[in-house]
């Protein structure tokens, strides 16, 4: 019992006088390390007897206790002196230039819906908006989805519990196409619109993601006719990417608010790795990629929007936002797009003046 009691002094004495870290953590393995005489000590508990061990046990396990205390309070103090040390070493130059300082971007969705809006406003579209949380008439009913719809199951639509005052159902969005319904009852027509944004799908793989973006395109006037759907989309692709060898396809599909309809290709070829859009689908070396789905707007669409489908006539398009992003960038991973990696951000990341302007180049960088 003595020799605990003068131990257990001598090593506290040695923890107070402790000038470093490393002397504080040389004593730590002196006293209560695997090999400390704290920890040896309790391993000879086992063979003392009952009365021994009566004896002996609090004696050992007060000295442990208090060396760890006594541990604990001088690295505390150590690590406060190191730190106010530091901070009286260190000084900042608040006069200095912020040139080194990290700097944020423009994620390329954000960028390229910036690009789509410089050029389809040079086309005279305005850009329209709507609620990402929709109810099912809007979202379905509107455009020409009857009930029995595979789009209307719960396995590819989020919906949520409650319903709106008249009894429809409420969902996240599964397409822009609701912005065209609003707009066409709030403007009636002439109206010549884009509906870039976000949508939702209960749909999760290396292709797809439960969120992505979409940009929609509405012409409503009279005499329209599909020639007007594919120039409209030639001039846009051609200034996207920067080039005049823009060759589209339009392959006859189907789609419920859009009669006739038609799916929407472009071709390309394959330069070092990656796909680039240019070039006739059908050249040597060359090959068709579906980028969408596009059609003349269906009478009963535009019947449901207050419109005389004798009277009007239009077309609308539907563009994945993402997926023309990785086309023109060189992107090949649509899940990066939203992991929210500075590394992939830095890389791919806009500057805030890399402004989108026809004269210059909507991909031009600064």
């Amino acid at each position: 019992m003595t020799d605990i009691t003068s131990q257990t002094e001598a090593a506290l004495a040695a923890i107070a006088a402790a000038g470093s870290l490393d002397a504080l953590e040389a004593e730590r393995l002196e006293t209560l390390g695997k090999k400390g005489w704290v920890s040896l000590a309790l391993k000879t508990l086992g063979g003392m007897s009952p009365e021994e061990r009566t004896a002996a046990a609090p004696a050992i396990q007060s000295a442990r206790a208090a060396i760890a205390e006594a541990l604990d309070a001088k690295k505390a103090a150590l690590e406060a002196a190191a730190l106010e040390e530091q901070l009286a070493r260190e000084t900042i130059d608040l006069t200095l230039p912020a040139v080194a300082a990290p700097k944020g971007s423009v994620h390329p969705v954000s960028q390229v819906m910036d690009e789509l809006a410089e050029i389809f406003a040079d086309l005279g579209f305005a850009v329209a908006t709507g609620p990402e949380i929709e109810d099912d008439w809007h979202n379905f009913t509107a455009l020409n989805m009857d009930e029995t719809h595979p789009a209307r199951a719960m396995h590819d639509t989020f919906y949520f519990p409650d319903k709106t005052n008249e009894g429809r159902d409420v969902l996240l969005r599964t397409h822009t196409s609701p912005v065209q319904i609003r707009a066409m009852l709030d403007q009636g027509a002439p109206i010549r619109i884009i509906a870039p944004g976000r949508v939702y799908r209960s749909d999760s793989d290396a292709t797809h993601t439960p969120m992505f973006h979409q940009v929609e395109g509405l012409v409503i006037d009279r005499d329209i006719h599909l020639g007007h759907l594919k120039w409209t989309l030639e001039t846009f692709f051609k200034a996207f990417f920067e080039r005049e060898d823009i060759t589209l396809r339009l392959r006859p599909s189907y789609f419920p608010f859009t009669e006739p309809s038609v799916e929407v290709d472009v071709g390309y070829s394959t330069e070092g790795g990656r796909r680039v859009v240019g070039g006739h689908g059908d050249a040597p070396g060359h090959a068709w990629m579906e980028l969408g789905g596009s059609g003349m707007v269906n009478a009963r669409v535009l019947e449901f929007a207050g419109l005389d489908s004798k009277e009007w006539q239009g077309f609308a398009f539907g563009l994945g936002i993402d997926r023309i992003a990785m086309l023109k960038y060189g992107m090949n991973d649509l899940r990066a797009f939203f992991d929210g990696d500075p590394r992939w951000l830095q890389h791919y990341g806009f500057s805030p003046f890399d402004q989108p302007t026809l004269s210059a180049g909507v991909g031009a960088r600064a």
